[in-house]
């Protein structure tokens, strides 16, 4: 951004001409550069000059000059504080500034918009969404506001309300896309985002290409896992068919209704599908849609999927290994009993500098029994705080004068609810039901 005195020779003028004489009428403005994405600058005016002679706008082109820094070539100048009695006679001008009048008004943050604008066309999200997401009737460029939502989405996520509330006027989106406050209108983001739900399948299908190309990323190796999002919001009135529902929620806020999110990634983070389902949905009532998804979307390939023990059921596994699919999961711990014994006659591998593990082989299944010394040492922290909380409240009501049954309920139940979600854990962890191909159990080994 800059400014400057724009025209024919630096400067902008506003022509009129008068019938009969045929005389030329000048008026200049003083106004602002902002260049916008594409190459293209946008001009704001700042002062406007009115009619100007030949000396005047000299005077003004030479004013510019100095504050802008435009004029070819370099200047030196020396800045001092205007309450500086003696000032330096240095070998070039010297300016005196007033510190106390300085201010900065209507600050934007430039660097972060421009990077997730230069990431966008590095993925030439333009080549899919060009024609997806034409301009409306009114002029609202859905695809400006699609990139301001990615960007924002990418800096500081938050709702959408904020977007339009707050972000937008503090980024530099608008100058960078070229729009004005308009493409964040309250309802705009809302009805942006429901433009771009049913090209969901086709937009994952082309960034699995991109990611492929850019970044070498491969789907051989899937991640799934869900979690739950909840609303503080009154409850569903009957008949209500949306997907807020009560459920099991994981964040401990079972009087909201909440939604359950699943989502396949790769080992690198990216994303290959996603669903939303009803807050009361069953973790183990998804996998298996999502098995069909992946082989519908993008083809039967030799795939590992990696997932919390609680997701698959056996009868699920059952069906993973008949159809060929590879799966690396925990063992629920009533089954380990069964393969304890066998697990300790097998020697120890060292996997990793503070990693060892044992590797037992059951007819189609391995199960590997992991020992981490960095996770001993972390439960051991882990421990060492509780037991030191513990200790302070015991000192906390050995003190007290008067110990009543109520107070110490009072004081007890906090602590109690705060260390609900510390459990003791195992000085091992043991990952069972991994289903593996030849070629990665020789990895393993």
């Amino acid at each position: 951004m800059s400014s400057c005195f724009y025209g024919q020779s630096h400067g902008r003028k506003t022509e009129k001409r008068t019938v009969p004489h045929l005389h030329e009428d000048k008026y200049w403005s003083v106004v602002e550069n902002h260049r916008v994405a594409g190459g293209g600058v946008v001009q704001r005016q700042v002062l406007y000059l009115g009619e100007l002679n030949d000396n005047q706008r000299a005077g003004w082109v030479r004013t510019i000059e100095a504050f802008s820094g435009e004029k070819a070539g370099t200047k030196q100048l020396a800045l001092f504080p205007d309450d500086r009695e003696a000032v330096p006679i240095p070998g070039c001008e010297t300016v005196q500034v007033r510190l106390d009048k300085i201010e900065l008004r209507r600050p934007r943050e430039w660097g972060a918009c421009w990077l997730g604008l230069y990431v966008w066309d590095m993925l030439e999200l333009d080549t899919f969404w060009k024609q997806r997401l034409p301009s409306s009737r009114k002029g609202t460029s859905w695809l400006n506001l699609l990139k301001a939502l990615r960007c924002y989405r990418q800096i500081d996520p938050g709702s959408e309300f904020r977007f339009h509330r707050e972000w937008y006027l503090r980024s530099a989106m608008g100058d960078l896309l070229g729009e004005d406050y308009s493409l964040a209108q309250k309802d705009k983001p809302y009805r942006c985002l429901d433009l771009l739900l049913k090209h969901r399948d086709g937009l994952f299908e082309y960034l699995k290409g991109q990611w492929g190309n850019l970044f070498g990323a491969k789907h051989d190796v899937l991640l799934y896992d869900l979690t739950s999002t909840y609303f503080e919001s009154d409850p569903p009135v009957a008949g209500f068919l949306g997907k807020k529902r009560f459920g099991y929620s994981r964040d401990k806020r079972s009087d909201c209704v909440q939604v359950v999110v699943a989502l396949v990634l790769t080992p690198e983070g990216f994303p290959v599908a996603y669903e939303v389902y009803p807050g009361n949905t069953r973790d183990t009532a998804t996998l298996e849609e999502f098995l069909d998804r992946i082989e519908k979307q993008y083809g039967k390939f030799q795939r590992t999927w990696l997932m919390d023990r609680g997701i698959p059921t056996e009868v699920m596994l059952e069906k993973m290994r008949s159809r060929g699919i590879d799966y690396l999961v925990g063992t629920h711990k009533g089954h380990l009993t069964h393969v304890e014994k066998q697990l300790l006659e097998q020697p120890w591998i060292q996997a990793r500098e503070s990693v060892r593990v044992k590797i037992l082989k059951q007819e189609s299944e391995f199960y590997v029994y992991v020992e981490s010394h960095d996770r001993v040492a972390k439960e051991r922290s882990m421990r060492r705080r509780r037991l030191k909380r513990l200790w302070a409240s015991l000192h906390e009501l050995r003190n007290r004068k008067n110990i009543t049954r109520d107070n110490l309920l009072m004081h007890a139940c906090p602590h109690e609810n705060g260390d609900r979600g510390i459990k003791e854990r195992s000085r091992t962890r043991l990952w069972a039901g991994s289903h593996l191909s030849a070629k990665s159990s020789r990895i393993c080994e």
